[in-house]
C-alpha cells in the first residue's frame, strides 16, 4: 500500500485530526468483495489552516472528504474534531455536529435545487434550526451574500438556471458559510469552472477564510491550484498517503515518485517545453489493490521489496514527509521489523496480494 502511519501528525490541539481512516464499499453480497476507497489514511488540520488533499481521480479525495464531512460512514479509524470521535457520534449528535463541518461540492449547478430562490436555499438551515425570526434570517442571508460578492435583491428571489457557474459557487459558498463553520470541506470547487473564474472563486475562499476564521480542507486534482491557496499538501494515491509537505517544499523538491510524476504533468505555456514522464499504466482496481506499495505497478524505481513491504511514512526533510522505499532523495527505508509491519498492516483494510 502506498503508505502507512502517523509520522507526519503534529503534536498540539489541532482542529481536525484524522487516523487511519478505512472507508469501504461493498461490491456484492460476498463479504471478502469490496472497494478499498480509503485505507489507513492519517492528516491533521490546525485551527486557521488550509490543508490541499491531493491526487488523480479514484484516488479517494472525495471519499476521504465525506466521511469527515459525515455525509459517508466510517468503516474504521478515527477523525477527531476539537478532540471529539466523530465515528463514536449518535445519530443525533452527528446531525448537530454537520453544522460545524460545511462542505461546498464540485458542481456547483447541480448542488443547488433549482425549484427554489436563492434566498431560500441559503436560509434552510437557519430555519431547520430555529436559528433567528424571519427578519434576522433575511439579514444573515444578505450578509453572506454580500461577503460572497452577490447582491442580495434582485438575486436572492431568483432561481439557478438564471446564474451561471461561477455565480451558482458563490451561492453554495454563502450556504455553507451561513450556520457559523469551524470547518469548510472543499470538494474540488473549482474544477467545473472556467479558468477565468477559478481565479475569482480561490481569491474568494481565501477571504471567506480570514473574515469568518475558517479551517478549510481543499481537495483537488490541479496542484497549481492547491499551490496557491494551500498551507500544507496531502498527496494520495489508491486510498493511502504519498508524501506530506509545504507547497514550497512539494512543488520544488518533491520525494516520492508519484508526486514528481504530478508535477510533471502540469502543462507549460511554452511549445519548446516537453512535459516529463507521467505515471504509466493504469490505476489499479481498488477492490483488488496491489500488494506491498500501492503505487509499485506504476514506478519507475519499484523493486521486489516494494511488493512485498508496504512503506511508511517517515521524514526526510524538516516537516516533509513521505511513504517510499526509494525516495528520488534522501536515505532508502530501512527494513520493518515483523512487529512493525503487522502493527502497520492492521488499520489499513488492506486487500488480499495481488
Amino acid at each position: 500500500m502506498a503508505g502507512s502511519g502517523r509520522a507526519h501528525l503534529r503534536p498540539g490541539e489541532a482542529m481536525l485530526s484524522v487516523e487511519d481512516l478505512v472507508v469501504e464499499f461493498p461490491v456484492s453480497k460476498s463479504k471478502d468483495l469490496k472497494v478499498h476507497a480509503v485505507s489507513g489514511v492519517s492528516f491533521d488540520v490546525l485551527p486557521g489552516e488550509t490543508v490541499g488533499l491531493v491526487g488523480e481521480s479514484g484516488c479517494g479525495k472525495s471519499t476521504t472528504a465525506k466521511a469527515i464531512a459525515l455525509h459517508t460512514p466510517i468503516t474504521s479509524g478515527h477523525v477527531h474534531f476539537e478532540g471529539v470521535d466523530l465515528a463514536a457520534l449518535s445519530k443525533s449528535e452527528r446531525r448537530e455536529m454537520r453544522t460545524r463541518i460545511q462542505m461546498i461540492f464540485q458542481d456547483p449547478v447541480s448542488s443547488l435545487n433549482p425549484r427554489r430562490s436563492v434566498e431560500d436555499q441559503i436560509e434552510e438551515g437557519l430555519r431547520i434550526w430555529k436559528r433567528g425570526n424571519r427578519e434576522e434570517r433575511h439579514e444573515r442571508a444578505r450578509q453572506v451574500m454580500s461577503d460572497c460578492g452577490l447582491e442580495y435583491l434582485p438575486e436572492a428571489k431568483r432561481r439557478r438556471y438564471q446564474f451561471s457557474g461561477g455565480q451558482c459557487q458563490r451561492i453554495s459558498i454563502a450556504r455553507a458559510v451561513t450556520l457559523d463553520p469551524e470547518v469548510l470541506v472543499c470538494d474540488e470547487p473549482v474544477s467545473a469552472l472556467d479558468v477565468s473564474v477559478q481565479a475569482q472563486i480561490l481569491n474568494l475562499l481565501v477571504d471567506m477564510r480570514q473574515r469568518y476564521g475558517l479551517t478549510m480542507l481543499f481537495i483537488s486534482h490541479d496542484l497549481g491550484v492547491v499551490h496557491h491557496i494551500s498551507d500544507r499538501v496531502v498527496v494520495m494515491y489508491l486510498g493511502k498517503v504519498c508524501e506530506v509537505a509545504t507547497p514550497e517544499a512539494l512543488y520544488t523538491d518533491p520525494l516520492h515518485h508519484y508526486t514528481d510524476m504530478l508535477l510533471s504533468a502540469i502543462p507549460v505555456a511554452d511549445p519548446d517545453i516537453k512535459g516529463e514522464a507521467v505515471p504509466r499504466g493504469e490505476l489499479p482496481s481498488p477492490i483488488m489493490p496491489p500488494s506491498g506499495c500501492r503505487f509499485r505497478t506504476r514506478c519507475p524505481r519499484a523493486e521486489e521489496r516494494c511488493a512485498v513491504e508496504e512503506p511508511v511514512v517517515r521524514e526526510i526533510g524538516e516537516n516533509h514527509f513521505v511513504a517510499c522505499h526509494f525516495p528520488i532523495s534522501g536515505p532508502v527505508a530501512p527494513p520493518a521489523s515483523p512487529d512493525a509491519a503487522t502493527e502497520v498492516a492492521e488499520p489499513a483494510g488492506s486487500a488480499p496480494t495481488a
